[in-house]
């Protein structure tokens, strides 16, 4: 493959730097905007190619040393060697462009970025493992940037305190195990006091690997689930009813889940995220809010604290079942939660027909598009939405701006996932 000096002039939404060889865009792991390098070019495409760096000759005066062992082989973090500031600073920029480029808006005001500890904060995700016959043990970590691969990692950086130093001995436990060359993963969620491991594991497990899972489990202090088929087989082995939970104190709530229940992976910036959300919401005693994409109540159940009245939507039955749970658990009356997929037509439902003073929408990366079609109502005069997505933000503002007749009025980005090129973006939208 060919090799070639070049100098970086941007980065791609993914992290990589961008250079050109010939006049042909190149993207480059592991170099930065500003910095001279030498790339081999590993991949080839017809309109760009892919390569990684061979060697820093003029280093950007943001370039750090990672923390990690791992990175460049690990494809779990992309930015280690970028300086956090200008980290963040990235994802804002990411956010600007796609803004302009697709939404054809610009926010009024810029909010400053919502940080937070940028290492062991991953309290949610799922580990790949494989049983690899030249090195005679068991892989447990993320995938390469070779998706085909698992990364040989023996301590993780951004993983949960209590998990991320024991990678190898998980790795360890399953080689012991009969079923080693069965189990392609494990997921893994931690509450505030218990931190839970899922197997999934392709045939029954003898007396033998249950055993070597409960002893593992006592001697770490997890919660082992096991996941012999889909979702809905998940089961507890040991103990026997593991409880996992977290607090969210400024709105004295605690928000109960089950291990694959979706909940934001970084427990400090979702603290921070809600506390940002309802500044920017400003809810008020006689209130009436419609929280979109409500999951179990993040922040369906902080605004209930604050508001007359909030009703919570979200297609997944489980986590609507949950909600609503939450929402007793914690003596709140005042929320209400409706079942429906909100990638449909569900202006005819109840809840999309009644006027509703503010809303709240927290969608997935594919957006907003379709429920902007019928909602927000004539009422509604504040719109907070928390994205994952930049294109789809963009996009969906745009919807708000130029067809609802909002403005967007502040917006920013919020570092949910530390030395990763993913976004998570908040936007304020007010309609006079």
């Amino acid at each position: 493959m060919k090799i070639a000096d070049v100098d970086i002039t941007d980065l791609t939404h993914d992290g990589r730097g961008v250079a050109r060889i010939d006049g042909k865009a190149v993207f480059v792991a592991g170099a930065l905007t500003g910095e001279r390098v030498r790339a081999r070019t590993v991949r080839r495409h017809r309109s760009f190619d892919e390569a990684v760096t061979e060697e820093v000759y003029q280093a950007s005066p943001d370039r750090v040393t990672p923390k990690c062992a791992h990175f460049g082989l690990c494809a779990g973090c992309s930015l280690q060697h970028l300086a956090p500031e200008a980290q963040i600073a990235a994802k804002q920029r990411v956010l600007a462009e796609n803004f302009e480029r697709i939404g054809k808006v610009k926010p009024d005001r810029w909010l400053e970025p919502l940080t937070d500890e940028p290492w062991a904060y991953r309290r949610k995700g799922r580990l790949s493992v494989r049983y690899v016959a030249k090195k005679e043990r068991v892989l447990v970590g993320f995938r390469e940037s070779n998706p085909r691969y698992v990364a040989d990692v023996r301590h993780c950086q951004v993983l949960h305190p209590a998990l991320g130093p024991k990678i190898e001995a998980i790795g360890e436990l399953v080689g012991r195990m009969h079923a080693a060359r069965e189990i392609p993963q494990i997921e893994f969620a931690a509450g505030d006091s218990t931190v839970a491991l899922v197997f999934r594991h392709l045939v029954p497990l003898d007396e033998h690997d249950q055993q070597l899972l409960i002893e593992f489990a006592k001697a770490h202090d997890f919660a082992i689930f096991l996941q012999p088929k889909g979702l809905d087989s998940v089961h507890p082995l040991y103990p026997d009813n593991p409880q996992l939970a977290f607090a969210i104190p400024a709105y004295d709530i605690e928000l109960k889940f089950r291990p694959l229940d979706f909940v934001q992976v970084n427990a400090g910036m979702n603290q921070r995220m809600i506390d940002h959300a309802m500044a920017l919401l400003d809810p008020q005693p006689d209130d009436r809010v419609l929280d979109l994409f409500c999951g179990l109540g993040n922040f369906t159940l902080p605004v209930a604290r604050r508001v007359a009245e909030v009703a919570g939507v979200e297609g997944d039955d489980g986590l609507v079942r949950r909600a609503a749970e939450n929402a007793t658990h914690n003596g709140i009356d005042n929320a209400q939660f409706h079942v429906a997929n909100l990638f449909e037509d569900h202006r005819k439902a109840t809840w999309a027909r009644q006027d509703w003073t503010k809303l709240l929408l927290d969608p997935p990366r594919a957006g907003a598009d379709k429920v902007l079609e019928f909602l927000p109502g004539k009422h509604t005069r504040r719109i907070v939405y928390v994205s994952c997505h930049p294109a789809s933000l963009a996009r969906d503002a745009g919807i708000l701006v130029n067809q609802h007749g909002f403005r967007l009025a502040a917006a920013g980005v919020m570092d949910m996932f530390p030395h990763t090129a993913h976004v998570e973006s908040i936007a304020l939208f007010e309609r006079d």
